[in-house]
């Protein structure tokens, strides 16, 4: 067997940078004025460590000392650590939206790797667009690429409850509307619910994605529910630096993982776990940089018949500590078996089978049983019809039972400004058997597909009692939150899809069984208005802004930018110099 850095058995892309001649002298010499020994650059594999570290990006906080973590394994196993920084994307402080940037992070990530002399790549992903732009970017260039997620916060608590990031967010400012809580309440919970390092703890799109490149096979056993600053944690990042070098000498590159059987197991596990909607754009642009044929009728074709197993919060009471506690991901896997791709590869070498064989479910208040499961219904339901002819998403599990199938009034907000003015006007002629339809929060309409369709009820519905309602936009929500909301609209209002042309006191039908969204509007009227109607006037003509609003396709293509579609290699470039 070779010794640990010994390059015999394998081709190293960084061997093209750093060779016997005057430019790898010079490369050298400038990497050496950081205490770096001559041994490191004697043709050992280079793994770049992707930092999303950010004092503007809370969840992704403790980063740096989880990079230690994964470098002590990178050195054991005679590879060479090199940290390296991309944009980072709060979703809590990144105006418009951190979806907006989603896709030029990983325009850098791509960059970065397919420019550097590295051989394979770590991915510390945390909040929630952090994620997928890493993946996204890593898959592009298709170098051996594993993920290492941050882990979710400590359980939050507040006056004997348990409160969940996100999710308490939108109960507690309801109870605000309602008179329940005081503004001194709601700032006393404010430390009570984020209380340490790590992002949601909630079934949100963070800890969804953490789940979804765990079950892709992109990430080790349990990557996704160890908290955050659990020592388990440090130790998972440790042996997952020790496992990019092995697979840089497999040459196990992403698109040996990444496979259409890798896709449908994760939308499986998506369903199962209760996760969020924000899944299937993601996965979608995910497979697009791959190249994987993969649709929104592979998620209503997977997900329809996949229960709910997982009791977590929106969907049920408890939270991702819990889940780990549980037995996380892997007993999800051990439960759902029967319905898994078990011989899919992934970055252990081994098959999701293979790695899951052994899992228990030590929980079962938390993670249910297939045949006893927390709800019926766990996937992503897809609905179509002359409101949204290419698709609409709803998550069953965090919707109202007897508003799966309804017929009401709409009730229309032009513009998120036009909501904000207008919900809480007591002469709003709405009452709670209306629908609410939101417009302009698509991909181009935002600009950038922001989390406000999960818009909160008028308080005067809210003060009734009636806590859900129907709601439809071409936004996105939170994956923390929870309601019947038919989300990402296609084509959305700003590219002139059907809900552009919603009128107040039109009748909409919403029926999930059939997996149907009507308009009940003839087409010749529907004709009529559309001559009426003017595009929105682009926000801006310069920069990224326009870049994205001229190239971002629809929600259910991904929202990806046209250009970067399918996956270009990571071919080692011209010379600098």
């Amino acid at each position: 067997m070779a010794d640990s850095h010994d390059t015999k058995d394998y081709k190293l892309r960084s061997n093209a940078w750093f060779r016997q001649d005057r430019d790898g002298f010079g490369r050298r010499s400038w990497m050496k004025n950081q205490g770096r020994a001559d041994h490191l650059f004697d043709g050992r594999p280079i793994i770049g460590i992707c930092n999303t570290w950010s004092e503007f990006t809370p969840c992704n906080g403790h980063f740096r000392e989880i990079a230690e973590y994964v470098k002590r394994g990178v050195y054991e196993m005679g590879g060479f650590p090199l940290e390296f920084p991309v944009m980072s994307l709060s979703e809590i402080l990144l105006r418009p939206t951190a979806m907006l940037y989603r896709n030029l992070a990983s325009m850098d990530v791509e960059e970065s790797i397919r420019g550097q002399p590295m051989d394979g790549v770590i991915l510390l992903t945390g909040c929630d667009k952090t994620t997928p732009s890493l993946v996204m970017g890593a898959a592009s260039c298709d170098i051996p690429t594993l993920v290492v997620s941050g882990g979710p916060m400590l359980n939050g608590r507040y006056k004997g409850e348990l409160v969940g990031s996100g999710t308490h967010t939108w109960l507690f400012t309801e109870r605000l509307k309602t008179g329940e809580m005081t503004m001194a309440d709601l700032s006393q919970a404010e430390a009570a619910m984020s209380r340490s390092s790590g992002h949601c703890m909630t079934m949100g799109t963070a800890s969804t994605m953490a789940s979804m490149v765990e079950a892709l096979g992109i990430a080790l056993p349990s990557n996704a529910a160890i908290p955050g600053v659990d020592a388990r944690r440090y130790a998972l990042a440790h042996m997952a630096g020790r496992r990019i070098v092995e697979m840089v000498k497999e040459d196990l590159r992403l698109s040996k993982v990444l496979t259409k059987k890798a896709f449908e197991n994760a939308i499986m596990v998506n369903g199962a776990i209760g996760g969020s909607t924000n899944a299937v754009v993601h996965l979608l642009a995910m497979a697009g940089r791959m190249g994987v044929d993969l649709t929104l009728d592979d998620w209503d074709r997977l997900g329809r018949d996949m229960p709910c197993l997982v009791n977590l919060m929106p969907s049920g009471k408890y939270l991702m500590e819990e889940f780990y506690y549980a037995g996380g991901i892997p007993a999800v896997i051990s439960e759902i078996k029967h319905k898994l791709h078990l011989d899919a590869l992934t970055v252990t070498g081994k098959t999701i089978g293979e790695n899951n064989a052994e899992a228990k479910n030590w929980d079962t208040d938390v993670i249910f049983p297939f045949d006893k499961p927390f709800k019926p219904q766990g996937g992503i339901a897809v609905v179509k019809g002359n409101l949204a002819p290419n698709g609409a998403v709803l998550k069953p599990s965090a919707a109202s039972p007897h508003l799966l199938k309804h017929r009401g009034r709409a009730v229309v907000f032009e513009s998120i400004e036009d909501y904000d003015k207008r919900i809480d006007d007591p002469n709003l002629d709405v009452d709670e058997n209306c629908i609410m339809v939101l417009k302009g929060c698509g991909p181009k309409g935002y600009p950038g597909f922001p989390e406000v369709g999960n818009f909160a009820l008028p308080a005067k519905i809210l003060k009734k009692g009636v806590r859900d309602m129907i709601r439809i936009s071409d936004a996105r929500m939170s994956g923390t939150a929870y309601g019947t909301t038919v989300l990402h609209t296609s084509p959305e209002a700003a590219a002139g899809g059907p809900i552009a042309l919603v009128r107040d006191g039109d009748m909409i039908e919403l029926d999930i069984p059939g997996r149907r969204l009507h308009l009940d509007v003839s087409d010749a009227e529907l004709e009529k208005r559309r001559k009426e109607w003017t595009a929105p006037t682009p926000p801006s003509e310069r920069g990224y802004y326009k870049l994205y609003v001229d190239h971002v396709q629809q929600a259910d293509r991904g929202a990806d930018l046209d250009f970067l579609v399918g996956k270009s290699g990571a071919r080692i470039v011209r010379e600098s110099h």
